[in-house]
């Protein structure tokens, strides 16, 4: 199943819930910063299914089974339009409620899905998981040597790039100090994690959106959003810390805060999972009622 986005098609799955046919509420799942959708989102997507809603899962283009080029090239703005052109599609899926239609973005994608719900009026509810929230803040986490490291690729790639007509690809995940655009001392093993999961993941992607993401902030894009939001926070974040998160929270009208004391990738496995996906599908089932 896939739906078209641009000038290319995004790949999606499409999770039914049993039980009689019926308008059930539709959950919209993306990822983070250089993921697919077969790093660990199936398993959130199986929780909601069987608490009675259905789940799109799908992947940004130029990612996993989605089109276009170049590969591995990442852009705010497109990722966003992705996210906006599954829920024009979502809402043509038979069997679904299109007044009840909800947005899970983690990490990168909590950012996007932030920035996007004050767009629509007719949306249901966010959840935005250890969500990217604030690019600066990102980046002074990372300290000045792997900040300034990663900042060399992503201005050479910015300049050079489209004059050869290839991005300068930049490595994803490293340690403290690395040149990676998510550089800290638990990446290498959780993102690791997440990465074994998909025969599709690339380690690379064009070092490009190290300056695009530096200068985004989602937090700022909060205040207008009408829905419910459910902020699953880890206190001990090393990719997007919680201070912007907290404060994208309080400017949020209608939010929820659930704070975990575990680092970025914890949260996607074991039994902080178990506790997060509970956690959420309670918030879920809460507002997607009829």
């Amino acid at each position: 199943m896939g739906f078209p986005s641009g000038n290319e098609q995004c790949a999606a799955w499409l999770y039914r819930p049993d039980g009689p046919p019926k308008p059930r509420p539709l959950v919209i799942l993306g990822h983070g910063l250089g993921a697919n959708r077969e790093m660990g989102l199936d398993r959130y997507a199986r929780r909601f299914a069987t608490a009675g809603m259905g789940c799109l899962v799908f992947d940004y283009r130029n990612f996993g089974a989605s089109g276009g080029t170049p590969r591995q090239l990442i852009s705010i703005r497109k990722q966003r339009e992705d996210w906006r052109n599954a829920i024009t599609f979502a809402r043509t899926i038979k069997g679904f409620d299109a007044t009840r239609i909800a947005l899970w973005g983690s990490s990168f994608g909590g950012g996007h899905v932030l920035s996007i719900a004050h767009e629509d009026d007719y949306l249901a509810a966010v959840v935005a998981q250890c969500p990217f929230t604030s690019g600066w803040s990102s980046a002074m986490a990372k300290g000045p040597i792997s900040l300034i490291r990663t900042g060399f690729f992503a201005i050479t790639d910015l300049l050079l790039g489209p004059i050869i007509r290839r991005p300068i690809k930049a490595r994803l995940a490293g340690r403290k100090r690395s040149a990676a655009l998510m550089s800290a001392s638990d990446v290498p093993e959780g993102f690791g994690r997440l990465a074994e999961e998909s025969e599709l993941y690339q380690p690379k992607v064009a070092a490009r959106i190290g300056i695009q993401a530096l200068f985004d902030s989602p937090w700022r894009r909060t205040k207008g959003i009408k829905v419910p939001v459910l902020y699953s926070l880890c206190d001990e974040d090393s990719v997007a810390p919680i201070k912007p998160s907290l404060k994208a929270a309080e400017r949020t009208k209608h939010s929820i805060v659930k704070r975990y004391p575990i680092g970025h990738f914890d949260i996607y496995f074991d039994d902080w999972f178990e506790k997060a996906v509970y956690d959420q599908t309670d918030f879920l089932v809460s507002v997607l009622r009829p």
